[in-house]
């Protein structure tokens, strides 16, 4: 078997010896030597998928009369920090567990008590979706995503953010005018700490209309 795995994201939740076992159920059934008739292909791809961190896998034979398989990886963008359990969430809203295998470098999240559940329905109704596109823009901006270190919603929603360098808090509000927000928050990174110092202000709102309010 020729086996390749996506690792476009750098994510390694899933290796070769996952995926032959995924394959052979564990061992239990060799698929060399077999003639093509006793091997279903499209079964073989259902076993693989049925993995949490797989998205989507492609298993079909080659001219060279060896099985090719390619699988591509769930991406996670942010980890749901839970009094029970942490959960990845993923690009598409979805929540994937914890793997032993590898810990991907996403933003926690937290949340009042006064919110309901972070799962797989949130991130996916109508309300929800403004999150998850902003933990999309986070995902996709390299500065952004190095320097944000945690995410908080409070009971009304709004989201607050720590940094990875800074003692200020952020207070960004609604998930709404992304850009206009985030371009805000480089005014204050690039004109304003530079000049007051990085320990002057505790707080920074970008949360209203024309305004950065510092404190």
């Amino acid at each position: 078997m020729s086996i390749i795995i996506d690792n476009e994201y750098n994510n390694y939740f899933i290796g070769d010896t996952e995926v032959r076992d995924l394959l052979t159920r564990e061992g239990e059934r060799n698929l060399e030597g077999l003639p093509n008739q006793e091997i279903d292909l499209k079964n073989l791809e259902k076993r693989i998928e049925a993995h949490s961190f797989v998205k989507e896998a492609d298993v079909f034979r080659g001219l060279d009369g060896d099985i090719h398989v390619s699988v591509k990886q769930n991406r996670p963008i942010a980890r749901i920090i839970r009094s029970s359990e942490d959960v990845y969430l993923d690009a598409e809203g979805n929540v994937l567990p914890l793997s032993d295998r590898y810990t991907a470098r996403v933003i926690p999240i937290t949340k009042s008590a006064n919110i309901k559940s972070l799962d797989k329905g949130f991130f996916q109704d109508s309300a929800g979706q403004a999150y998850l596109s902003l933990l999309q823009f986070i995902e996709n901006d390299q500065f952004w995503k190095a320097q944000l270190a945690q995410m908080h919603i409070d009971g009304k929603g709004k989201i607050s953010f720590l940094p990875q360098v800074g003692e200020h808090t952020i207070e960004f509000g609604k998930p709404t005018e992304l850009e206009t927000k985030f371009k805000k928050l480089m005014v204050f990174y690039k004109e304003v700490l530079p000049v007051m110092g990085w320990d002057k202000y505790k707080r920074v709102n970008v949360e209203y209309e024309d305004q950065i309010i510092c404190e």
